[in-house]
């Protein structure tokens, strides 16, 4: 943990900086694609990127390579915010950016004007999606869609019997789970500062006299509240987590029964037997929507395109919808898909995208709160202080 809150705080000023900068004209993007450099470098989530190698059903890599001669090299990262400063140090063409890191990144002139033109696929991808705000600013794209979903609440099925949770509280609250011992040391929660629009999200439900319209828009009072829950939070949680390999462990062999999660996690474990579930609480559940971006110093742009081209082919897209138990940015990818199969796409939130609090940057400019929201820097340096015990 201490490397994890020095790794935040390292990257805290640079988001104050980025994120004030109005958005701005870039240097164009490419107008016409030439010959592959013969690599592809790339910042992605967990389980994104994936050429067989921990399964060998689930590889769109390898064939990727031999077609194009384009070598593909990734980097992981856990949250928003270390793909931030990865993109922010240089030496990648592409991030998978989720909608509280694309923001920071087009204002802060970190990556390129996309030519969809040379993208003949992107015609297909999900309506909803081509011009979201969180890739598309002042009418131009700045990413490819490539996979959105839910943050689900997973928990331990053999604890929670016949009585699955049905609210965020079993994470925020003191209490005796089902099996009638307490809470407190078995659960977990995300450390990325973007969490705290989880608490908000719980605190809508949970307390509508704060008047939260927007987890992500938050007035001095309502973040204040926000701040509280996750303090008494902080003396329940037995460890934080942000690589989901870790946390797959964690459900695994160090007894922890309710968290926040990916429905990756809960797809590895449940492949591997494990007595895991998931759910939507009452509440509702925040979200991301990635994009493939590209650096405005991308080495190796020629190869960045036809990566972007090859991400919307269909069969990709369902694999890693399989694979990550998310959604496809392409609908075409859920019907036909022999690993997601016709109801995956249903069963992963398909026709709840509109009821997703997406993440996105909180900025102090914002519609619900007369534009006094707390902006995100401050999210970044509140939440290093929670995790500190402060």
């Amino acid at each position: 943990m201490p490397h994890r809150l020095s790794t935040l705080a390292a990257t805290a000023a640079a988001i104050a900086a980025v994120i004030t900068l109005p958005a701005q004209a870039q240097k164009g993007a490419l107008q016409k694609l030439g010959k592959g450099e013969g690599q592809v470098d790339i910042v992605a989530w967990a389980g994104y990127i994936e050429r067989g190698a921990t399964d060998k059903n689930f590889d769109w890599v390898t064939d990727f390579e031999k077609k194009t001669g384009c070598k593909v090299n990734v980097k992981t990262a856990g949250t928003s915010d270390e793909m931030v400063a990865l993109m922010n140090e240089g030496g990648f063409d592409l991030v998978t950016a989720s909608g509280d890191a694309s923001t920071r990144l087009i204002r802060g002139k970190k990556v390129q004007p996309i030519n969809v033109g040379l993208i003949p696929s992107y015609k297909t991808i999900d309506p909803r999606l081509q011009k979201a705000p969180w890739h598309f600013e002042n009418n131009t794209h700045y990413g490819v869609p490539y996979q959105w979903g839910w943050n689900v609440l997973m928990y331990n099925t053999k604890v929670f019997g016949d009585k699955p949770p049905t609210s965020w509280s079993v994470v925020f609250e003191e209490t005796t789970l089902p099996d009638g011992k307490p809470n407190k040391g078995r659960i977990q929660a995300f450390d990325g500062p973007i969490y705290i629009a989880d608490a908000a999200l719980y605190l809508m439900k949970k307390n509508p006299g704060l008047g939260i319209k927007d987890p992500y828009e938050l007035n001095e009072a309502q973040y204040k509240a926000a701040l509280d829950l996750l303090r008494g939070q902080r003396k329940l949680v037995g460890k934080y987590w942000h690589d989901a390999f870790v946390q797959i462990d964690d459900f695994t062999n160090e007894g922890v029964v309710a968290s926040g999660s990916w429905q990756f996690q809960a797809n590895i474990l449940g492949s591997k037997k494990q007595p895991v579930a998931t759910v939507v609480p009452v509440e509702g559940a925040t979200g991301w929507a990635d994009s493939t971006m590209m650096h405005a110093d991308a080495k190796h742009p020629n190869c960045a395109y036809m990566w972007l081209e090859h991400s919307l082919n269909p069969k990709l897209q369902g694999d890693l919808s399989a694979w990550f138990g998310s959604v496809p940015a392409v609908p075409a990818a859920c019907k036909g898909n022999k690993l997601l199969g016709d109801e995956g796409c249903a069963r992963q939130g398909y026709n709840s995208f509109d009821k997703i609090s997406f993440w996105r940057t909180p900025t102090s400019q914002c519609k619900t709160q007369n534009n006094a929201c707390v902006p995100y820097h401050k999210w970044v340096s509140d939440y290093i202080a929670v995790l500190g015990g402060r």
